[in-house]
């Protein structure tokens, strides 16, 4: 990988040529699971690699999070997309303090090399100038996934946002104050 460029998307630019060069490719072994109010690693194998259909729903997705006020930025390695994190605009919990940190994904080949780090900071600036006070993250329950949101400071959510839980209940519920 060469020098990391990173950028605000605009709606017109996310599109599935975006990600022609993306690898989504991740072997999970192990993952985290709440049983009985306590985490556990369990073992549980499984390969995430993105279908075609995956990446036309992942684009509806990030052109919504843009025109509805959200922000999407995307680290490139020259020309090709090296990783990518939006943010969604609408205030949620009892207070209003959430954001969502709707998405952060980084290339398998660019992984470890503090693009998903740049990219979480990208987030956290923006979710602040939006009034948030906390970034609400519906994780991965990898054992991979959890040390990154870990080693950033994230921890469980104080408060789940349930509609976020039904949609992928094996996610972690994390947050991390602003």
């Amino acid at each position: 990988m060469g020098k990391i460029k990173y950028r605000k998307l605009e709606v017109d630019e996310i599109n599935k040529d975006l990600f022609k060069d993306f690898n989504r490719y991740q072997r999970v072994t192990k993952c985290w699971r709440k049983v009985e109010d306590n985490w556990v690693i369990k073992d549980i194998e499984f390969t995430e690699e993105w279908t075609s259909k995956e990446y036309e729903f992942l684009v509806k997705c990030l052109q919504n999070t843009a025109n509805t006020g959200g922000v999407v930025f995307a680290a490139f390695n020259a020309e090709s997309l090296a990783g990518f994190v939006s943010v969604e605009n609408a205030l949620f919990g009892r207070q209003k303090e959430y954001l969502q940190l709707s998405s952060i994904h980084v290339t398998f080949e660019g992984r470890g090399m503090g693009i998903g780090r740049k990219l979480f900071e990208l987030a956290v600036n923006s979710a602040r100038d939006m009034g948030a006070k906390k970034l609400y993250i519906s994780a991965h329950s990898s054992i991979e996934s959890q040390a990154f949101y870990k080693k950033l400071g994230c921890v469980e959510a104080v408060e789940y946002n349930e509609k976020l839980v039904a949609e992928e209940p094996c996610d972690c519920q994390l947050e991390f104050v602003l």
